[in-house]
């Protein structure tokens, strides 16, 4: 399909509906969960909720077959889910200090056997366990995943866990053991270097190559070592799971035999950033319109609002994408603003006030606490309009 043809039935879909507005492609939608679950050749996918954020697509997703559990980002968030019914298997991917949420997980048995908790301290658990009031919890041990070349000098990935050796996660791991009211129920190891990194960066070759050296090193060490750490603690007691991975590295991560399942999220929105791979190819799922409120220069055409940056480091990959029309790019001196977006190009000359520009995030989730509502599109119809996380009065992070 033609960008104009595309950007004809999104406008036809959505033409009762005022702008600034976010919608869901669902047949990309579908389309990139299919390529996930092909990715992972068996294994599987556990729902990053935050690449969501809407509770009816994550009802959707997990309908659909090669998909089971959901890796959320907050204790409170995962408490909602369960009590919706939106899943029985819920991982929250971080550590929490939230002592009330504990004490409300801990007072729910349908949550204590839904819900498992990340740990990589001797103090998570000790809070835990005091916030818990002698009741059985499940936990997760965090492993940290990042490359360390040149004898640990160098660190490549994400800060996460202190634990990265077989001892260290063993005797961490037993130290849980000897707690009577927890539950070591799985442990997770998250790439955040080959997951979370685009081997395939527009107009730099050479970073190209490099990112793919490293990613390729990286994979070899941390396979050799996450399957060593699974032994030592497997000699110890049963694992329920153990999680790996991101969108952009399913296929990889889920070939791994020591790892059960794969966690994904993004790749079912495929916000601009994950472009950058060379491995796979989503269509763009998630989008939001801004109207055009002023011409106020040949080749201008200033949109209203816009200021939707992704998080992590600053930088220009980390706003917004102008999508349709071609042909856009932004006014260096503005950017993507609060209150009005300039763009600039040959297509600005083609937009009249109250046409409307489409954009793609720079990340999946985070567009979805900027609007209430997605409305779902089907075809040139928005077939349903459901709320998000905000939507539903929720703002976890």
């Amino acid at each position: 399909m033609t960008s104009k043809s595309l950007r004809d039935r999104y406008d036809t879909a959505t033409a009762g509906i005022e702008a600034p507005f976010a919608v869901v492609d669902l047949a990309a939608f579908r389309a990139n969960a299919a390529g996930l679950v092909r990715r992972a050749a068996g294994k599987p996918i556990r729902v990053a909720s935050k690449s969501v954020r809407c509770r009816a697509l994550l009802t959707e997703v997990l309908a659909m077959d090669g998909f089971a559990g959901i890796m959320a980002f907050t204790l409170p968030e995962a408490l909602w889910l369960a009590r919706e019914g939106v899943s029985d298997d819920i991982l929250v991917a971080y550590p929490t200090t939230d002592r009330a949420a504990v004490a409300a997980l801990a007072a729910d048995p349908d949550a204590t056997r839904a819900v498992t908790l990340m740990t990589d301290a001797p103090e998570h658990l000790d809070l835990i366990e005091k916030s818990a009031g002698g009741r059985r919890i499940r936990v997760c041990v965090d492993v940290d995943a990042s490359y360390r070349p040149l004898g640990g000098r160098v660190r490549i990935g994400a800060l996460r866990s202190p634990l990265r050796t077989p001892a260290e996660v063993a005797a961490f791991a037993a130290s849980i053991l000897r707690r009577p009211t927890l539950d070591l129920a799985g442990l997770m190891a998250y790439e955040a270097q080959i997951a979370g990194v685009g081997d395939t960066p527009p107009g730099r070759p050479v970073r190209s190559r490099t990112v793919r050296a490293v990613q390729r090193r990286s994979r070899i060490e941390l396979a050799r070592r996450r399957a060593a750490v699974v032994r030592a603690v497997r000699d110890l007691t049963n694992l329920d799971f153990v999680n790996g991975g991101g969108t952009g590295s399913v296929e990889t991560t889920a070939a791994e035999r020591a790892v059960t399942e794969v966690a994904a999220g993004s790749g079912l929105y495929q916000p601009h950033l994950f472009d950058q791979y060379s491995t796979f190819t989503g269509r763009p799922a998630a989008l939001f319109a801004l109207p055009v409120v002023r011409r106020p220069a040949p080749g201008v055409a200033t949109c209203l609002g816009g200021g939707y940056h992704a998080s992590g480091p600053p930088g220009a990959d980390r706003l917004p994408r102008p999508y349709l029309p071609t042909g856009l790019s932004y006014d260096p001196y503005e950017g993507a603003g609060e209150v009005q977006t300039p763009l600039l190009g040959r297509s600005a000359d083609l937009l009249s006030v109250g046409d409307r520009v489409w954009f793609r995030h720079g990340k999946a989730g985070e567009m979805c606490e900027r609007f209430d509502t997605l409305h779902l599109i089907d075809g040139d119809r928005t077939v349903r309009t459901v709320p998000t996380y905000r939507g539903e009065g929720h703002t976890f992070l």
